[in-house]
């Protein structure tokens, strides 16, 4: 099954864009899960979540909705990569997902490294270490340096048992290329914009200020299509979340999944009842 979302969901410039005027922070999941069937969270990055923040994700959102969240920066930005020995916030992150888990709401933990992070042998142990610490998690794997893009890493994240997560990001030298491929019985895509002029230089809102084009998606319906032949789930996230982006391409890459799978769709892809109408216009699919 297709699930997909945004990476994060509590932004205030999305009321408006998104969320109907005068939405207050604590409605945001509510409405959003009546939309979406699935979410990255991202503020795990940061900071692990309290265990009153998982229950009330739980509380506030159905049984059909899924919950990725992403592995803190404390793991996967360390100061020495030399080291097996992991930030005390993994094992804290692990335990308060364990509900999310018996709750059957869990849908990946993200382990998204820099672009620093390249294939050495102290850097592959390191990952070995990382991926093992959210074993019966479903971790799966970002690399932001294309020298990881290869058929050894992808034999090595199947050994581990973590999945590979496909990107779109701008086509400049080091990172990696857009791909269909699966490592694990969960298939994970990420969009984070073609922004180049900001990638190296912006902060974390401008550098994923993009607005993708029907024409721009098409091609990655077709990948997202290839990717859950292989898998169990594949989540879709976009990270483009400046100014409501992020939902926005979220629908209509769900309109490009419904052209693709036609009267299947709903054996293919997760939806809510608020489904946009097919499009029969959009490029790739006429």
């Amino acid at each position: 099954m297709i699930y997909v979302g945004t990476c994060g969901y509590a932004y205030k410039d999305w009321v408006g864009p998104f969320y109907p005027p005068k939405t207050r922070a604590g409605e945001m999941l509510g409405y959003y899960a009546a939309r979406f069937c699935a979410v990255e969270i991202d503020a795990s990055y940061y900071g692990v979540p309290a265990e009153r923040t998982i229950a009330t994700m739980l509380a506030r959102s159905p049984q059909r909705f899924r919950f990725s969240f992403k592995a803190p920066q404390a793991l996967t930005h360390p100061s020495d990569y030399g080291s097996t020995r992991l930030h005390s916030d993994v094992g804290l992150l692990r335990e308060r997902l364990l509900p999310m888990r018996e709750a059957g709401r869990l849908a990946a933990v993200l382990l998204q490294f820099p672009g620093s992070f390249k294939p050495t042998p102290e850097a592959e142990q390191y990952l070995d270490a990382s991926v093992a610490a959210f074993e019966g998690l479903s971790p799966v794997v970002e690399f932001r340096n294309d020298a990881w893009q290869t058929q050894q890493t992808y034999d090595r994240l199947a050994a581990i048992g973590a999945g590979w997560c496909n990107v779109d990001m701008p086509a400049l030298e080091t990172l990696v290329r857009p791909s269909s491929d699966a490592t694990s019985p969960i298939g994970y895509v990420r969009f984070h914009g073609r922004n180049a002029a900001n990638w190296f230089t912006g902060d974390n809102v401008t550098r994923y200020a993009y607005d993708y084009t029907a024409d721009e998606l098409a091609p990655w319906a077709e990948r997202v299509a290839t990717i859950a032949a292989q898998t169990k789930d594949t989540y879709v996230f976009f990270n483009n979340h400046a100014f409501g982006g992020a939902p926005s391409n979220a629908e209509m890459i769900e309109t490009l999944l419904a052209e693709r799978y036609g009267d299947a769709v709903d054996d293919h892809v997760a939806l809510t009842h608020d489904m946009p109408p097919v499009q029969p216009g959009l490029p790739g699919f006429a």
